[in-house]
């Protein structure tokens, strides 16, 4: 594993994270503790270090999976990161709340939730401009990082962008900024990236295999079950975005290259990303995932 400085928090991230939306139910199946538990001691034992939830991933549930295993294993080893903005009603149905009094429950709740004292990134979730630009909720996630409660301060940009909060974010105390970034799409390198070198900014490339489609396995034509939420993309994007794949793997990958390495690679060759947090569904994938980082210099 190879690891690199996650802007101005200092803290020093390995390249390639877990993402765990997928635990909160919502990628076609559910996930009991063993599973986790296997899936974080296989990231354990290739040298990962970063873990990226949300509140909303479940109704807290993805949070509680990683609580339990942090509970049983060396916390101080781990970097835990996670969301406020929302609250999970069923599959796909959130109430925004970015109000101070719903963050700052939401806060509690996660670090309940995790079982930890101090979460080491806290990011605002997908929210809209006009949210972004309450200097009333900044001012108490500061009160509550000087509580040690929260140790650094994110933005977690929604996916269909905003370039504004990119160029803002340091003037509301933020260190880092997670965002859309993968070989299908490449907004951030002129949205995201010059500010957050500009201000000294983390960046955490979510998605790098966009939402498994670079991961080489599905063809033109591909369906989802319904219980899992590529089953609600745009079907036209879809099938641009598998042709394209597709196109990749032919022209693109290095023969005897897996497609989801050559991806991630290829995101991580950009010097302003500072880690990768792809999603994962048994250890074998974990373990897959972390051979990118071998392309690393």
């Amino acid at each position: 594993m190879h690891y690199r400085v996650l802007g101005k928090t200092g803290l020093r991230v390995s390249v390639i994270g877990i993402g765990t939306w997928q635990f909160g139910g919502e990628w076609g199946r559910d996930f009991s503790q063993a599973e986790v538990d296997a899936i974080l001691d296989a990231a354990a034992e290739c040298g990962t270090n970063l873990i990226d939830t949300a509140e909303c991933y479940g109704d807290h549930l993805s949070e509680r999976l990683i609580g339990d295993y942090l509970s049983r294993h060396d916390r101080s080893r781990w970097l835990v990161a996670t969301k406020f903005g929302h609250h999970f009603n069923s599959f796909m149905n959130r109430d925004d709340d970015f109000s101070v009094a719903g963050v700052r429950q939401q806060l509690e709740a996660s670090l309940k939730a995790l079982r930890v004292e101090t979460i080491d990134l806290y990011q605002f979730h997908s929210g809209s401009d006009a949210l972004f630009q309450n200097q009333e909720l900044w001012t108490m996630l500061a009160e509550q990082k000087r509580a040690g409660k929260i140790r650094y301060l994110g933005v977690s940009i929604l996916q269909k962008g905003s370039e504004f909060q990119a160029r803002e974010a340091a003037k509301f105390g933020v260190e880092a900024l997670q965002v859309f970034y993968n070989r299908l799409d490449r907004r951030a390198e002129t949205m995201y990236f010059p500010h957050a070198q500009k201000e000294n900014l983390g960046i955490l490339a979510r998605v790098p295999l966009a939402s498994g489609l670079l991961s080489g396995k599905y063809q033109p034509g591909a369906t989802f079950a319904a219980s899992d939420v590529r089953a609600t993309f745009n079907a036209e994007k879809m099938k641009r975005d598998l042709a394209e794949v597709e196109r990749l793997q032919k022209e693109e990958v290095p023969a005897g290259v897996p497609m989801a390495k050559s991806a991630m690679a290829w995101c991580l060759k950009n010097p302003a990303v500072t880690a990768l947090i792809p999603g994962c569904k048994n250890p074998e994938q974990v373990r897959a995932n972390a051979e990118a980082a071998e392309w690393v210099e």
